[in-house]
């Protein structure tokens, strides 16, 4: 009687067994999940078409200042690093020999002035004598020659007048132009040669200045057709960095011939400097903006991807990935512009290691909007708060 009951409950357990092994045969296994991602959308926009390169701060005008006299330099006038105005007095030369010998050519122009206004009054004098025929022709004809022998002579005296006097005002040396000042270069109490290569100063003008770069050769015909409808270009000046502008202007000329050794032809760009944020002779990157492209379809470059020389982008639709080929075009400031794409749409911008065509993905879920408590509403006149 034990065995047989025994052998009933073995029976119903394994009987138990069975049955829930085929129930949970029967059960569907759940879809995997999709794969995380974060998503951007297309838009549309302008983008501009940029050439960038390294440029050299130069300035327009720079004047190193040499003594044109020999002297004792008895002045500077200058501080070093001073911002000056053109005609401004900047070094004096000792003049007092220039002056003596400038008295003394003014006294011999004046000797023979009045040499030769004594000549025509004795022409004049001669001319009334030969009507009267008092003197023969022959004497009127020596005075009139001279009379021309000493304007002749006046001449030479004025010319070294004129030249003792230039002497004179380079002992006085002043600024040829607007610009700011170096480092003094000469001391009261030196002594200066004409003949010297000795420089007394150096005016540099930096307000405005230019920026020479360079751009290839291939971009030259795109350039030169913004330039021959009179378009003005801006050129952008950035730090070492290449992060922060530091300054705008805009492109003065190209130059008239390309560097046969590195296939690029140099440009010129004029910028105000007001606040002297460009120095001479200083490193800087530089932004050309040849063109720009309206209403075009843009995208995070990150978004593309290669596949040899193809470029693709996953498409999120309905949760779904789908693989389509684009054309990608100019790239800035981390947009690019791309065609086969239209605005709107949302392509997925991460997880690409794991994205395939036509696989399920996982959409973000947007944050909820903070709560933002409403004002309590004021009490009426003659109610009481509870």
């Amino acid at each position: 009687m034990i065995i047989w009951i025994a052998s009933v409950i073995l029976l119903a357990v394994v009987l138990l067994l069975l049955i829930r092994h085929f129930n949970n045969a029967k059960k569907v296994k759940p879809p995997p999940p999709g794969i995380a991602i974060t998503t951007t959308t297309a838009t549309k926009g302008d983008i501009g078409i940029y050439l960038t390169a390294i440029g050299t701060v130069t300035p327009i005008y720079t004047a190193s200042i040499t003594s044109q006299v020999n002297g004792l330099v008895i002045a500077v006038h200058f501080k070093e690093g001073q911002l000056i105005n053109k005609g401004d007095t900047l070094i004096d030369i000792d003049p007092r020999l220039y002056t003596a010998t400038l008295l003394q050519a003014q006294g011999t122009l004046e000797r023979d002035e009045n040499l030769l206004a004594q000549a025509r009054m004795d022409l004049d004098r001669y001319r009334k004598a030969w009507i009267g025929e008092a003197v023969s022709k022959q004497v009127l004809d020596d005075q009139e020659k001279l009379v021309l022998q000493d304007q002749g002579i006046v001449k030479i005296d004025q010319g070294m007048v004129q030249y003792d006097q230039l002497q004179v005002d380079f002992c006085h040396i002043t600024a040829p132009i607007k610009g700011r000042i170096g480092l003094r270069l000469v001391d009261p109490g030196n002594v200066v040669q004409s003949a010297a290569t000795l420089t007394l100063a150096v005016v540099t003008q930096i307000n405005p200045i230019t920026v020479i770069f360079t751009i290839p050769e291939d971009d030259l015909a795109q350039v030169q057709a913004r330039l021959r409808v009179h378009a003005k270009l801006k050129v952008d000046a950035f730090e070492r960095t290449a992060q922060k502008i530091i300054a705008s202007g805009e492109l003065l000329t190209l130059d008239n011939q390309i560097d046969t050794t590195t296939g690029t032809i140099k440009a010129r760009a004029v910028f105000d400097n007001k606040g002297d944020t460009l120095f001479p002779n200083q490193f800087i990157n530089t932004r050309l903006l040849v063109n720009t492209i309206q209403g075009a379809t843009l995208i995070p470059a990150s978004a593309i991807q290669q596949n040899g020389q193809a470029s693709f982008v996953y498409v999120i639709q309905n949760k779904i990935a789908f693989m389509r080929s684009v054309t990608p075009g100019v790239t800035n400031a981390g947009s690019t512009q791309v065609t086969g794409l239209n605005p709107g749409e949302v392509v997925a911008n991460s997880s690409f290691d794991k994205l395939q065509d036509k696989i399920a993905v996982t959409l973000p879920v947007p944050a909820a909007a903070p709560v933002v408590p409403k004002p309590a509403a004021a009490a009426t006149p003659g109610s009481s708060a509870p």
